[in-house]
């Protein structure tokens, strides 16, 4: 810890900053999460109770580590005599450009109390410090502290990682869901089905087992419908739009049917020739089209309403989604038509494309002023 003071002290000293802020950064608010501490935590007596309780909460959490390293750094600049100050700041748990927001909007507050001319930051990686051109905007960083955990390199070290991670896969349902039950029921349905001879039927079934299960987890399917079927109003609603939708969706496909001239079928007797007959396939989607936006418009006018009423903060995407999906639909109900007749030209496709881009365009607009005047209020208020 001493090298990396004395790297501090260097920095300090090369600069002209006299009154320093030293800023240990939880971009991701594990100190929130896990010991339930509100940001920002000023002064070193805060700071220490809260890496305390972090520490005891989760003793594996390098952040813990880097709130003390932050206090270190600043009884050693007050021992220099330096006008110091010590704090905590911290994002949100999802990261991402609301947690830059939050840790500024924190950076702000504690400059009305601490007119700091300079900062120091201390973090455990480069996740924390990717917010250092956000602190920037508010104060000139003129050094950064990254605390590195020593850990043992022996062998015995190795193999307690190795049994804590085989421990945490067998026991952990979060893990073991994945990693030993779809390997169970492969190996389950491939023991049946040597026995009873249907060894060729039962590789295509564990392979499509295998290929669902990848795409859940790549999807985080399970994470969504999990918050999907969550006994909240929202969750409700989310459920109720997504079926009511669905059902929608898959009815548009007996109506596109029902849209099919009959005499062309009669005419070719041929499943192929009649998939693959222009006229057939132009006739089937004009007849889903209109079912099928509305199932999709109840679909994401659920996730905005859900949205709204839990006050989370994505309604210019809900309602551009929207936007664009009405835009949409004169566009590709002219491109059938064009498919379908040769005397149609393409160029009729344009009216309808420019008409979409510029209602997205004017949409877009008039929602992202109104977000920005919104947060504008919000950092005035704060």
């Amino acid at each position: 810890m001493s090298q990396s003071s004395d790297k501090v002290e260097k920095e300090v000293n090369a600069s002209t900053a006299n009154k320093l802020l030293v800023i240990c950064v939880d971009r991701d608010n594990d100190i929130g999460e896990k010991a339930g501490i509100t940001t920002p935590v000023i002064g070193r007596n805060a700071c220490i109770d809260a890496a305390q309780r972090l520490a005891l909460e989760d003793p594996e959490d390098a952040d813990s580590n880097s709130m003390f390293a932050a206090i270190k750094t600043y009884e050693d600049l007050i021992s220099k005599g330096y006008q110091v100050e010590v704090v905590i700041v911290a994002g949100i748990k999802k990261r991402g450009v609301q947690a830059d927001e939050k840790i500024l909007m924190e950076i702000k507050k504690i400059s009305e109390s601490f007119s700091a001319n300079g900062a120091v930051i201390v973090s455990d990686g480069e996740d924390d410090e990717s917010v250092i051109p956000v602190i920037q905007n508010v104060l000139p960083v003129i050094s950064v502290q990254r605390v590195v955990m020593k850990v043992s390199r022996s062998v015995e070290y190795s193999y307690a990682v190795f049994g804590k991670y085989l421990k945490m896969l067998a026991y952990d349902s979060k893990y073991s869901k994945f990693f030993l039950g779809v390997p169970g029921i492969l190996l389950l349905i491939g023991g049946i089905g040597t026995i009873f001879g249907y060894t060729a039927e039962i590789f295509a079934v564990l392979v499509s087992i295998l290929g669902a299960a990848f795409l859940i987890r790549a999807f985080d399917v399970d994470r969504a419908w999990s918050n999907l079927t969550k006994p909240t109003p929202m969750g409700f609603i989310r459920i109720f739009t997504m079926v009511a939708g669905i059902l929608i969706i898959l009815s548009s496909i007996p109506a596109g049917i029902n849209s099919i001239d009959q005499k062309l079928i009669e005419k070719d007797s041929e499943l192929i020739s009649i998939i693959t007959d222009k006229i057939v396939i132009g006739q089937f989607v004009i007849g889903v089209l209109p079912t099928l936006w509305i199932g999709l418009g109840a679909i994401f006018a659920g996730v905005l309403l859900s949205n709204w009423i839990g006050g989370i903060p994505r309604q210019i995407t809900d309602i551009l989604r929207i936007i664009v999906l009405v835009a949409l639909y004169p566009i590709t109900s002219q491109f059938i038509i064009i498919m379908m007749s040769y005397d149609v030209g393409s160029i009729t496709l344009v009216p309808p494309l420019l008409a979409g881009l510029a209602a997205t365009l004017i949409s877009a607009t008039i929602l992202f002023k109104k977000y920005r005047k919104h947060k504008r209020q919000e950092m005035i208020s704060d």
